[in-house]
């Protein structure tokens, strides 16, 4: 009687290796992999049922499940649980759609700010710095400096108005703006108005030789405009300069403003909430305009009292009428910059824009606090 011996566990063919590779890597996808690893052709599930019965007699290997047969389900996919963050949001995002960057995220959020602050405030600090040199060492450099800056300003307003077809004469307006800095320095308000009379109607000429029809009149009438707007205004700052302490005057004139801009700019930024003008500039608010009237008057009472010795409450009547024109010049900007489709009138000051961005506010103020020290400067000083 023979006795036949327990065959021996033969190893597993090739395809058995692959089908059981397979089934481990299928174990370790994630939850979309392992489900789409489940559907396989029908050529697959018959292979894999005849490959289930010759391993049948071989030890099922630890941690991997039996292959499903024909007619029963198939077993769900161990999936590992994971807390990588990685492997979360691979797993509920479309692989088909990029994840965004962290840069193009912060970028498509606007600033509150509105502006480049560190790169604003290095530029606000330099300008102040040759303001004041100029203008307390010599009148001459200050009157020099304001005429760079009024030149640079209707460089951008001709650059601004050529988009609707509006040619601007720089050099006549040069040379008139000019004129009309020296008359009010030597002659006074009077001589100022014979200047501003002058170059307006030169500038008009000249936009009516060198045009013809209607472009001739609009081109001249923009002009004329640009004559007004810029080195007009601007020199009644040469007229405060001729009179006694001159130079605190015309320092008062920009503090006030500089400060009813600064006051708005950070109520407005931490408070704003109630726009002040919504269909002309979104950004300004009542609540900013609390804080450039707040300011304006503490700044402005300062400087009266210390540096000119006046009394206490035309500090209060400069803020309030600085206050009052850096609103009127900063709308009215605004306005040509909307009619002319512009965010900004030019680029030459980082962080800030234009030079009229940044002196649209003082044109406006210029006359009107000059004006206020004639008429009432006499009655504070009593």
């Amino acid at each position: 009687m023979s006795h036949d011996a327990p065959e021996p566990t033969r190893p597993l063919t090739r395809r058995e290796l692959r089908e059981r590779r397979a089934r481990e890597a299928a174990a370790q996808e994630q939850a979309p992999q392992a489900a789409a690893s489940q559907e396989q052709p029908a050529q697959d599930a018959a292979a894999l049922t005849s490959a289930a019965t010759t391993e049948s007699a071989l030890p099922a290997p630890s941690a991997v499940p039996a292959p499903a047969g024909p007619t029963d389900p198939a077993p769900p996919v161990a999936v590992p649980v994971t807390t990588d963050p990685d492997v979360v949001r691979a797993a509920v995002s479309d692989p088909l759609v990029p994840e965004p960057t962290p840069s193009a995220v912060e970028s498509d959020q606007p600033s509150r700010a509105g502006r480049n602050l560190p790169v604003a405030t290095g530029v606000g600090v330099g300008l102040g710095a040759v303001f004041v040199g100029s203008l307390f060492w010599r009148s001459e450099l200050f009157i020099a400096f304001a005429f760079v800056l009024i030149l640079a300003v209707v460089i951008e307003l001709r650059s601004a108005l050529a988009t609707r077809d509006l040619q601007v004469p720089v050099l006549p307006i040069a040379v008139g703006s000019a004129g009309m800095f020296v008359s009010a320095y030597l002659g006074g308000a009077a001589a100022l108005l014979v200047a501003f009379v002058a170059t307006s109607g030169a500038v008009f000429v000249w936009c009516v030789l060198d045009n013809n029809g209607l472009p001739a009149l609009r081109s001249g009438s923009a002009a004329v405009f640009v004559v007004a707007y810029v080195p007009f205004l601007a020199s009644f700052l040469v007229l405060a300069l001729t009179q006694p302490d001159g130079a605190w005057r015309v320092f008062l004139v920009v503090v006030a403003v500089v400060a009813s801009d600064t006051g708005g700019y950070i109520a407005g930024v931490l408070w704003g909430r109630h726009p002040l003008a919504p269909t002309v500039s979104p950004k300004k608010s009542w609540e900013g305009f609390a804080g450039s009237l707040a300011l304006a008057c503490g700044a402005s009472t300062a400087v009266v009292t210390l540096a000119l010795g006046l009394a206490w409450w035309f500090g209060l009547v400069v803020g309030a009428l600085a206050t009052i024109a850096a609103v009127v010049g900063d709308l009215g900007e605004s306005l040509i910059k909307r009619d002319l489709g512009l965010k900004d009138m030019g680029s030459v000051l980082p962080g800030h824009g234009g030079v009229l961005d940044r002196v649209d506010a003082l044109l406006v103020a210029a006359p009107l606090l000059v004006s206020a020290f004639a008429f009432l400067a006499p009655v504070a000083a009593q």
